[in-house]
């Protein structure tokens, strides 16, 4: 019960509201867009750089997310064979640099975090709001496991002030030309990528 007090709680969810749809997200073969912006750490991070390697590039939610924390503590695990094989992770957060370094930050991930608190990436990526697919989430059976699972890492199901509620999570799967190979825009808040998938890129499988 106490996910669903905190993912619905009234000073977490705002008014009902609905937003723009999303009319040119991202799709398979098309070039990711190229940003320029700096890690949490101050770092410049430039997109075009990481040309002749893979790139997973993940929009979470904020900072405190605990679900958006258990999946990057899941990318730090598998991080070491990812880099061996020649794929890169980059971390996007709607957060403030200062949420950052309080929450997410404290995992010290070997791959950039970047805090967009203004959701210029974000944007750019045409990654959505919805306060529907929220509580879809709320309603999905598995949603309580995801939660518990959180916990049990040590991710407390913690609020963080002024943060976007309704951003709903997306990520790209970029190959070494700067071409979009996969992208997954999330159904719910705990709809990713599978790890197969990532996996599969990662040693440079071809799809079917």
């Amino acid at each position: 019960m106490l996910f669903f007090w905190y993912i619905g709680s009234v000073n977490h969810f705002p008014k009902s509201r609905r937003y723009p749809p999303m009319t040119h997200q991202l799709q398979q073969g098309m070039i990711a867009p190229a940003f320029r912006t700096v890690d949490q750490c101050g770092n410049p991070i430039s997109l075009d750089s990481y040309r002749g390697r893979k790139v997973l590039l993940a929009f979470m939610r904020f900072s405190a997310c605990a679900l958006c924390n258990l999946r990057v503590h899941h990318f730090i695990d598998r991080y070491p064979d990812w880099q061996r094989q020649g794929m890169d992770v980059i971390a996007v957060f709607e957060s403030p640099e200062a949420n950052m370094r309080t929450y997410v930050g404290a995992q010290n991930a070997p791959f950039p975090l970047v805090a967009d608190p203004k959701a210029h990436l974000y944007d750019l990526y045409e990654v959505e709001m919805s306060e529907e697919k929220v509580r879809m989430t709320m309603a999905d059976a598995n949603t309580k496991t995801f939660a518990e699972e959180a916990v049990a890492a040590g991710f407390a199901l913690t609020p963080e002030e002024g943060s976007n509620f309704n951003r709903i999570p997306a990520e790209f799967l970029i190959d070494e030309s700067g071409i979009v190979r996969l992208a997954h825009y999330s159904r719910i808040l705990t709809d990713h990528l599978p790890f197969a998938a990532i996996d599969s890129f990662a040693a440079g499988e071809k799809r079917p």
